[in-house]
């Protein structure tokens, strides 16, 4: 059987929130991604294509910069990793924190800070 937790939070309009996730999928919106997603108060992004986590490499920590998030927290699935520093220097160089986190917890930061309208961005890889 299948777990999945359902997050219930606040009706805060089209602002982006997970409301649910599993070991294989997250929900933004009530919607289903069973593959890497970005996901932003704005918009649910599609294409920051990462296989898996020991795939991450300098080019898919700059993606972020255009965006100029104060924090991204990096979902790396079911257990928490970090990469190296050096492959996210670009963005601590500028002051913008990375923070590594298993996805479902990942998931709760984004939703906490995202209602308190901080420019937060998740990257969540499954």
């Amino acid at each position: 059987m299948e777990k999945c937790l359902k997050l219930h939070l606040a009706n805060l309009g089209d602002t982006k929130m997970f409301t649910a996730h599993g070991a294989d999928h997250v929900m933004v919106n009530r919607v289903r991604y069973d593959h890497a997603i970005v996901v932003n108060a704005q918009e649910v992004r599609e294409d920051w294509h990462v296989a898996d986590f020991g795939a991450l490499n300098e080019s898919h920590f700059n993606y972020f910069l255009p965006f100029k998030p104060d924090v991204i927290l990096i979902g790396t699935g079911t257990q928490q990793r970090f990469a190296h520093p050096r492959l996210y220097r670009a963005l601590t160089d500028l002051g913008i924190g990375v923070e590594f986190m298993d996805t479902p917890a990942a998931c709760r930061t984004y939703n906490i800070l995202v209602a308190e309208d901080r420019k937060v961005i998740a990257a969540i890889m499954l």
